[in-house]
């Protein structure tokens, strides 16, 4: 029996892919990029690669204007989730990408559902989206700490919070399947940078003078709570990693190696999106040669 064709774009097939069947566990989840593909020179010339790729599918996807792509970065804090939009990003037009930084929520956000402002920064048909945080936020840093909740004025709290997080959980599910029914594809990276190395980047922010504005106490506070946020990371992705919405956990504790793996993961889905120029018509063509005809004779 033939395969039912999806109204979307599926994940494309990666060793990185999060799988659809609550099977993903961090522990067990490399930080390293497997010692094959470390870097010699080779995963800067394959992000060249992907981005002279991306360039050309961009121009396609925002003739097309059918389409648009979301992109969601989450991470632990020095992951390399800046960095990486900004490597995997050059080159393309930046007529056509719209970065989204998702920072504390403001009054008026929490105002409203906790989807209502990723809502509003969605990318447009044509466009790429990349959300840097997202509301994922809900799932993860809220859930570390619970007592965010009071300022969200929620109608009632369940005694039992992990029947909040389900009820977000259905809610994200049910929206990202709707975005990409739409014509919105959503792809999503998990940058899993290790303990050790997370350490590292913070002690290098301290004794770079140009890279002192990068330190934040805060990030010190949120690393003692590591363990509860691994797991906040693995349930959340173990059910929102859907064919529609997948989830790729990429090595990130070699920077090169993960810009590279992302590049080539967005350039795979755009490709598989297949954005088209416009085709042009009997008459628009008769109107073109005239136009040409016009030219010739001024």
């Amino acid at each position: 029996m033939p395969k039912k064709k999806t109204r979307f774009v599926e994940a494309v097939p990666s060793e990185f892919l999060v799988p659809f069947d609550g099977g993903f566990r961090i522990k067990d989840t490399p930080t390293k990029p497997p010692k094959s593909k470390r870097d010699d020179g080779g995963n800067g010339d394959a992000l060249l690669a992907s981005i002279e790729r991306m360039r050309k599918l961009q121009a396609r996807l925002m003739a097309g204007d059918r389409h648009s792509l979301l992109v969601v970065f989450q991470a632990m804090d020095a992951a390399g989730k800046d960095g990486t939009v900004k490597a995997v990003m050059t080159g393309v037009n930046p007529a056509g990408v719209e970065v989204t930084s998702f920072k504390q929520p403001s009054e008026v956000e929490l105002d409203h559902d906790f989807l209502w402002r990723v809502q509003r920064a969605l990318p447009e048909r044509g466009r790429i989206g990349i959300f840097n945080r997202s509301h994922y936020e809900e799932v993860l840093v809220v859930r570390v700490h619970p007592e965010y909740l009071d300022r969200q004025r929620l109608p009632e709290l369940p005694e039992d919070l992990d029947r909040l997080w389900d009820e977000r959980y259905e809610s994200i599910r049910a929206w990202e399947h709707h975005l990409a029914r739409n014509g919105t594809t959503i792809v999503k990276f998990f940058l899993n940078v290790s303990r050790d190395e997370q350490k590292k980047r913070f002690l290098d922010r301290v004794n770079d003078p140009e890279a002192n504005w990068k330190f934040s106490s805060a990030d010190i506070r949120e690393r003692a709570r590591w363990k509860d946020y691994m797991r906040a990371y693995e349930d959340a992705l173990n059910a929102t990693s859907r064919p529609c919405a997948p989830w790729y956990a990429i090595p990130a504790d070699d920077k090169k190696f993960m810009r590279a793996a992302v590049a080539d993961i967005i350039v795979r889905t755009l490709e598989a999106i297949d954005p088209q120029y416009p085709s042009v018509t009997d008459a628009e063509r008769e109107r073109m040669q005239e136009a040409v005809a016009e030219l010739a004779r001024e």
